[in-house]
């Protein structure tokens, strides 16, 4: 097979576009449009079995406040447990004592190689939070209840989320 031609597109803070000219394993050949993004990690923070530590988080993209699970973009050479602790305690000022890998999901593998590793967090213990300039946040415990009542009423919108509640086996 002859060897696939990329073009950069666009370089940015988080995330890098490319051509790519691909060929499909029926013979198919296109030009592919592919976001690069570093990788990605999700926190479900559990304060106990039934409560769960959420963030209401404004998203400027699509102009409106979400309810999700504490999360965060990878910074460059960091391992996904470092950044999870980081995210959990910058996102929501608790830190873990345990932690436990539960999995990781691609969310548009459509069009971009984004990764986001999925963890359980135990043994929280309130810390003091840095809350960033371009992050409108605010903290709430949920019970399970609360939850599920979020979710099956379709508040809870956030793929991540979901896709995190589910693997967790909250909902």
């Amino acid at each position: 097979m002859p060897r696939e031609k990329v073009k950069s597109i666009f370089k940015g803070k988080i995330l890098n576009v490319y051509l790519k000219r691909h060929k499909f394993p029926n013979g198919y050949v296109t030009d592919l449009e592919i976001v690069k993004h570093i990788g990605a990690v999700l926190i479900v923070p559990f304060l106990s079995k039934e409560k769960i530590v959420f963030i209401k988080q404004y998203r400027p993209v699509i102009n409106s406040y979400i309810w999700e699970l504490p999360a965060g973009t990878l910074s460059k050479g960091e391992s996904v447990l470092l950044c999870a602790k980081r995210e959990l305690i910058e996102e929501v000022g608790y830190a873990a004592g345990k932690w436990k890998k539960i999995g990781f999901i691609y969310p548009a593998p459509g069009y971009t190689t984004e990764k986001i590793t999925i963890f359980k967090a135990y043994d929280l213990k309130k810390v003091d939070s840095v809350v960033q300039e371009d992050e409108m946040i605010s903290v709430k415990v949920l019970s399970v209840k609360e939850i599920k009542k979020l979710f099956y009423s379709g508040k809870i919108v956030d793929a991540k989320t979901i896709s995190a509640l589910k693997m967790a086996k909250v909902i």
